[in-house]
């Protein structure tokens, strides 16, 4: 199998198997990540993608979901992700779901018409690195879009028959931000309910843009209680009731994951870990590794 440099996925996405179709990340200018800084972004050739289906074929397993990776395979055109899309149909008749993650930017290159053709490839599960709706922490995180280019093409995906896992991070809008981006955020699910919502808290990583703005003042971080508040703000705007929350990235403070219409239990688990843990934590940054 092919495989460049680092390899990202979906901490639910652990038991899918993995084909490389890029290397690194296509944007790779987010203020708070480093995952990809040491991976020149490049393009898998066809026929390294055709080999690894072989080798999977010739494992005799039966595959019905891939999640390609690496950071970006939105980027990718069309008229290349439909050729990926009919290799993996070719070799795994029974494939059923075609994943991976992308971002709105990506989005935008594509037309209803070409998510269509990418549905009927089984393209059908997105997972989203919206991280927010607010606009200001949009532009302060460097994501390459706006809220409403956000709901613009979120809509264009559902239109296409589509489902999407909205990525979000808590903390993302700063200290003293923290009403502001939930609503904004809440607004955008519920107008568009996913099938899941991923949350994790923001960390300022060495050797991130985020670091700098952080130590020249211009960003301020949120504290662990802040940011479990928020994740449960969060919870209690959410309309609807189809779908999975899931909070248990290595990230998390709180580990807590659960169907989305169990989430006053979700909740009260918070509030029941908030009142075992030492109140120097819950008001401090916990120090977290790179990922």
């Amino acid at each position: 199998m092919h495989f460049t440099g680092q390899v990202y996925r979906h901490p639910m996405e652990g038991g899918t198997q993995l084909l490389e179709v890029t290397a690194g990340c296509s944007h790779n200018k987010c203020t708070f990540c480093t995952m990809y800084r040491k991976t020149p972004f490049s393009v898998s050739p066809v026929d390294h993608v055709e080999e690894d289906l072989q080798e999977l074929k010739n494992q005799g397993k039966k595959i019905t979901r891939i999640f390609l990776v690496n950071g970006e395979p939105f980027v990718l055109s069309t008229r290349r992700l439909v050729e990926i899309g009919e290799l993996i149909n070719k070799y795994f008749p029974e494939i059923e779901t075609i994943t991976c993650y992308t971002s709105i930017q990506n989005l935008k290159s594509k037309s209803l018409e070409d998510l269509k053709k990418l549905r009927a490839l089984k393209f059908n599960e997105l997972h989203i690195g919206v991280e927010t709706a607010y606009d200001p922490a949009l532009d302060q995180m460097q994501k390459g879009f706006t809220s409403e280019e956000a709901y613009e093409n979120i809509k264009k995906l559902t239109e296409a028959g589509m489902e999407w896992d909205a990525l979000l991070m808590m903390g993302v809008a700063g200290k003293g931000n923290r009403k502001a981006n939930v609503k904004a955020t809440a607004d955008l699910i519920n107008t568009f309910p996913p099938y899941m919502v991923s949350v994790m808290p923001t960390s300022v990583t060495k050797g991130s843009d985020l670091e700098v703005l952080r130590d020249a003042g211009a960003f301020v971080e949120s504290s662990e209680l802040e940011m479990l508040e928020e994740e449960k703000e969060l919870l209690k705007l959410i309309e609807f009731e189809e779908g999975y929350f899931f909070g248990s990235h290595n990230y998390n403070l709180v580990p807590v994951s659960g169907l989305i219409k169990y989430k006053q239990k979700i909740i009260d688990h918070i509030n029941q870990e908030i009142s075992e843990l030492e109140e120097d934590l819950l008001h401090g940054i916990l120090p977290r590794a790179a990922i």
